[in-house]
């Protein structure tokens, strides 16, 4: 991982980041464990498309970043972790704020720590449900992440493969 931020402070850090703050999209919260995140995208003039609900470009990046993210820092530092691949069904018009929940399960980090345990990729679906104030569902965002455990280093930094 490139930064280490705290939950809190990424979640201060995103909401200034100008693709959500100018998009009315808001990181509500980020677990202290990296296990959950809440998201809103508020309705706003700017926000809108030609018939006026939510842009569709908008209920997608505001899930965009969040499983990555949420995979990357409950592995740990022995991990990459990348999106590989995502897909977004449109099922309502969303109107109003609408939100989204992650929860990363512990079976699901255990079953890619043993998948990935002896240095293979893992490829793996996440689904979050795009949700507006009445409970109805506006989108489904089906995003893959790639997990590889990182190459073990010896203690002078050469690639043990190298080694003799």
């Amino acid at each position: 991982m490139k930064h280490s931020f705290s939950p809190g402070a990424l979640r201060r850090i995103l909401n200034l980041w100008p693709p959500f703050l100018f998009n009315g999209i808001h990181v509500a919260a980020i677990a202290s464990d990296w296990r959950s995140a809440r998201v809103e995208l508020r309705a706003r003039p700017w926000n809108r498309n030609y018939v006026g609900v939510h842009f569709g470009g908008n209920l997608f990046a505001m899930t965009d970043p969040f499983w990555m993210l949420l995979t990357m820092h409950a592995l740990g530092r022995d991990y990459i972790v990348w999106d590989q691949a995502a897909t977004i069904e449109f099922l309502k018009p969303g109107r109003g704020t609408v939100h989204a929940e992650f929860r990363l399960d512990e079976a699901v980090l255990d079953r890619l720590r043993e998948a990935t345990a002896g240095g293979a990729k893992r490829l793996h679906w996440f689904e979050t449900d795009v949700v507006d104030a009445s409970g109805v569902v506006v989108a489904r965002v089906r995003k893959q992440v790639y997990v590889r455990r990182k190459r073990a280093r010896m203690d002078d930094g050469e690639d043990p493969r190298l080694a003799a």
